[in-house]
C-alpha cells in the first residue's frame, strides 16, 4: 500500500504534506465534478508563470473524489508556493462554475501568500488572475517549543473578553512599541493589563487568514480555515506568522487566560454570484455552497454572499480537520461559531433541529470536546437560541439576556418578570428538565459585543450614527434598546448626564456579573471606549474601532467599578454556578414580595451561599427614576455589609467586604437607578 501512495500519491490527508522517510510531498485536492486537474508550483519571486506543472493523471492519481499526487523534494527544487488549475463544468444553472484560467488556492493550505499583485477583481472578472492570485505555501518546518504550556481551565471564575487583535493595541496611546501594534505580539504586551482586570478568557475577533482587499475590518470574510491572518502578526513568512500566534498562546496561558477563537465556518469571502473566484467555487462550487433552486444564485443566509454547504460530508470534514489544527498546533482552548445556525443546514437549505451532523462530530471529536464551544445560536434566516444546541459541551450566546437588561435598566415598563429569569440563569432557553438537562452557565450572558452599540454608546446614543460606513446611515440595527440620558452624543455634554451614563454602565456591570451564566463583555467597555455611536462599524479599520487608551486615565473610576465586581464574582462562586439557584433564591420587591406588574420597575433578592461555601448575598435594584426606600428581608442590620452602591461616587460605590459599611437598619434608600450588593458576614 505505502509502495503505491509513493508512486501515485496518497488521498489523505487533504492539502500538502510533508512525507519525511520520502523526503516528498503529497498533495491531494477534492473535488467530485472535476475533469482535469493541474498542481501549479512557484518560486519565491516569479507568480506569473509556475516553475512547474503537474496534470494529474485520473486513471492514477485519483481516488473516488480526491485527486492527489506525490512528488520528491529535488523534482521539486526551487517551489516555495503552489495553487491548482482546475476544469469542468462551466453550466451555473447546474451550479457548476468551473474556469480552468483561474488560479485557485488549496482549500487546506496551511498559509496563504498574497503575491504583490494580489487582485481581488482579477479573481471576480473572466479570464485569468495569474499572478494576481493568493498561493498556498509549501512548507516543512511546522516547529513550535511548547514546552511548559498548559491549557488553563475556569468554571465559576470565567469572565470572557471579546477583542479584536489589531484594535486592540493600534493607536499609539495603548503603550505599544510601533513596530508590534495591532498584532498577536503586540497584545501579548497588554496582557499585564488583562490580569489586572482579571478577566479569565479572551475572545479573538476572526483570525483565520481574511481577503484585505474587501473591505471587512472585523475578519468575518474568510479566505482560508487553516492559516492565521498574516497582517496581524509583525513577522511575514508563514513560519513567522504561526510562530507569534503560537507564542501568543503560549503567553496567555502563562497567565492562566484561555485564548477562544471568533470561528467563521458559515461562508466565504468569495461572496454571491459576481463575486470572486479564489478557490471553493472554482474547485466544486455545488459541494461548498448552498445554491438556490436556480443553481445560480447563491443562499444567503450570513449576511455574507453565500452560505456553506455544512451539510455535505467533504465540508463537514473539512471544518472538523481546521478546528483540529487549530487546537493541536495552536493550541486554542475553544470556539465561539459565528452564525452557527448554518450548521443545522440541509443540502437543500432546510433546518434539521433534530441531530445537524456537523454539530454532532463537533461534540464527537475528543479533542474538541474538551474544548470551550460557544455558538451563536442564529443567523439571517433563522433564531434557535436554546434548541439546536442541546447538551453539553456547548454554550450559547444569549441574546434575550441583552435585550431584556437593557431594556429593564433603560426603564422599559414590564420587564421585571423578564430580568428575574435572566439574572436566575435563563431556565426558559436552557431548561434542565429530564429531557434537556442543560446547565446554567451554557448561556453567556452579555450586554455587548463587537456588533452593535459599545456600553458607552449604549448610554449615551438613541439613534445609530453609521455614516462613516458608506451606506447613508441605513444598515446597523435599529433596535438597540439604547437610551442616551437624556443628551444625544459626546459634545458638550452637561455633568449630570455625565454621572448618569456612568452610573448606567455601572448597573449594567452590576447586573452582568451578578447574573447566573458565563459573563462576556467588549474590549473597552470596562472604561468607557466609544466608537461616536457606529453600532455597525464592520469596515471602520480607524480610530472609530482602535480603543482609545487615553479614556483608561480619564475613566479609573469605572476600570477600579469593572476589576472589583470581575473580582467580587470571583471571589462568589454561589454567583456562576454549574446548576440554576432553585431553593438557594429567594426573591423580593422594596418590601416582602416582588412587584412583578407593568409599572414595576424593582427587583431584589437574596442569594444563599451556604450549599457553595459562600456567603449570602443580597441584591436591591431600582430602575425607576426616583429613589426608593427598600426593606431588606433577611438577618439583621449589622449582619448586612454594603460592598455595592452605583448611586455613590467612587471609591464609595465598590469596596472591599472587609472595608464595606455595616448596615445600620434593614431600611435603605436606593437612589434612582441605581443596584445596591449587600454580604452577610
Amino acid at each position: 500500500m505505502n509502495e503505491w501512495y509513493s508512486i501515485e500519491g496518497s488521498p489523505s490527508p487533504l492539502g500538502v504534506t510533508w512525507i519525511e522517510e520520502e523526503q516528498a510531498f503529497n498533495f491531494a485536492l477534492y473535488s467530485k465534478y472535476a475533469t482535469d486537474v493541474t498542481l501549479l508550483l512557484y518560486s519565491s519571486n516569479e507568480y506569473f508563470q509556475p516553475l512547474h506543472e503537474y496534470r494529474f493523471n485520473p486513471l492514477i492519481n485519483k481516488s473516488g473524489r480526491v485527486w492527489h499526487c506525490r512528488l520528491k523534494a529535488a523534482a521539486m527544487a526551487g517551489a516555495q508556493y503552489y495553487a491548482y488549475r482546475v476544469a469542468g463544468p462551466n453550466e451555473p444553472g447546474a451550479g457548476h462554475r468551473f474556469d480552468d484560467a483561474k488560479i485557485l488556492f488549496d482549500p487546506y493550505a496551511g498559509a496563504l501568500f498574497r503575491t504583490p499583485h494580489f487582485s481581488r477583481e482579477a479573481a471576480r472578472i473572466p479570464g485569468s488572475n495569474a499572478g494576481r492570485a493568493p498561493l498556498g505555501v509549501i512548507s516543512t518546518d511546522h516547529a513550535f517549543d511548547w514546552t511548559g504550556d498548559r491549557q488553563p481551565v475556569h468554571a465559576s471564575d470565567t469572565v470572557i473578553y471579546e477583542m479584536h487583535v489589531r484594535g486592540f493595541t493600534m493607536r499609539p496611546n495603548s503603550g505599544v512599541p510601533v513596530e508590534q501594534r495591532g498584532t498577536y505580539a503586540g497584545l501579548v504586551q497588554k496582557i499585564p493589563y488583562l490580569k489586572e482586570l482579571g478577566i479569565t478568557a479572551i475572545e479573538l475577533l476572526p483570525v483565520f487568514q481574511q481577503d484585505s482587499q474587501e473591505g471587512s475590518y472585523w475578519g468575518y470574510m474568510p479566505l482560508n480555515f487553516f492559516s492565521p491572518h498574516h497582517e496581524y502578526a509583525v513577522g511575514q513568512s508563514s513560519q513567522e506568522v504561526w510562530n507569534e500566534f503560537r507564542g501568543m498562546v503560549k503567553a496567555l496561558h502563562a497567565a492562566d487566560i484561555e485564548v477562544i477563537l471568533d470561528a467563521v465556518y458559515n461562508h466565504t469571502a468569495e461572496g454571491d454570484e459576481t463575486g470572486p473566484t479564489y478557490s471553493y467555487r472554482g474547485i466544486d462550487n455545488d459541494t461548498y455552497y448552498l445554491l438556490e433552486p436556480d443553481g445560480i444564485h447563491y443562499r444567503n443566509d450570513t449576511g455574507g454572499g453565500n452560505t456553506l454547504n455544512c451539510a455535505n460530508r467533504y465540508v463537514r470534514k473539512m471544518i472538523i480537520d481546521s478546528l483540529n489544527l487549530w487546537v493541536r498546533d495552536m493550541h486554542v482552548d475553544g470556539f465561539r461559531f459565528d452564525l452557527a445556525s448554518i450548521f443545522t443546514r440541509n443540502e437543500d437549505g432546510s433546518i434539521n433541529l433534530d441531530d445537524p451532523p456537523v454539530i454532532a462530530e463537533i461534540g464527537d471529536f475528543p479533542r474538541l470536546a474538551a474544548r470551550r464551544l460557544i455558538a451563536e445560536a442564529w443567523d439571517l434566516a433563522s433564531y434557535e437560541l436554546g434548541r439546536s444546541f442541546p447538551g453539553l459541551p456547548w454554550l450559547q450566546w444569549n441574546g434575550k439576556f441583552r435585550d431584556d437588561l437593557r431594556a429593564f435598566v433603560k426603564g422599559d415598563p414590564g420587564m421585571v418578570p423578564a430580568a428575574m429569569t435572566r439574572i436566575y440563569g435563563s431556565s426558559d432557553l436552557f431548561p434542565d428538565d429530564i429531557m434537556n438537562a442543560y446547565h446554567a452557565y451554557q448561556s453567556v450572558n452579555f450586554i455587548t459585543c463587537h456588533d452593535g452599540f459599545c456600553l458607552y454608546d449604549l448610554v449615551s446614543y438613541n439613534q445609530r450614527h453609521n455614516e462613516a460606513n458608506g451606506h447613508y446611515n441605513t444598515d446597523g440595527s435599529d433596535y438597540n434598546q439604547s437610551w442616551n440620558c437624556g443628551w444625544e452624543g459626546d459634545e458638550n455634554v452637561p455633568p449630570e448626564v455625565l454621572e448618569l451614563r456612568k452610573r448606567q454602565v455601572k448597573n449594567f456591570c452590576c447586573l452582568l456579573f451578578l447574573s447566573n451564566g458565563t459573563p462576556m463583555f467588549c474590549a473597552g467597555d470596562e472604561f468607557m471606549n466609544t466608537q461616536k455611536g457606529n453600532n455597525n462599524p464592520y469596515n471602520q479599520d480607524n480610530e472609530t474601532t482602535w480603543l482609545n487608551w487615553d479614556l483608561l486615565g480619564k475613566n479609573q473610576d469605572i476600570f477600579r467599578f469593572f476589576k472589583n465586581m470581575i473580582a467580587f464574582r470571583k471571589s462568589h462562586p454561589s454567583l456562576g454556578r454549574s446548576r440554576f439557584w432553585r431553593n438557594d433564591v429567594r426573591w423580593y420587591g422594596v418590601a416582602e414580595t416582588p412587584d412583578l406588574s407593568f409599572d414595576s420597575h424593582t427587583l431584589a433578592f437574596c442569594l444563599h451561599g451556604a450549599s457553595q461555601n459562600d456567603n449570602d448575598i443580597y441584591v436591591m435594584i431600582n430602575a425607576y427614576w426616583q429613589t426608593l426606600t427598600f426593606v431588606v428581608q433577611e438577618g439583621e442590620p449589622r449582619e448586612w455589609v454594603r460592598v455595592v452602591d452605583t448611586s455613590l461616587p467612587g471609591p464609595q460605590d465598590i469596596c472591599e467586604p472587609e472595608t464595606g459599611q455595616k448596615l445600620q437598619s434593614l431600611n435603605y434608600r436606593v437612589g434612582a437607578r441605581s443596584t445596591v450588593v449587600l454580604v452577610r458576614k
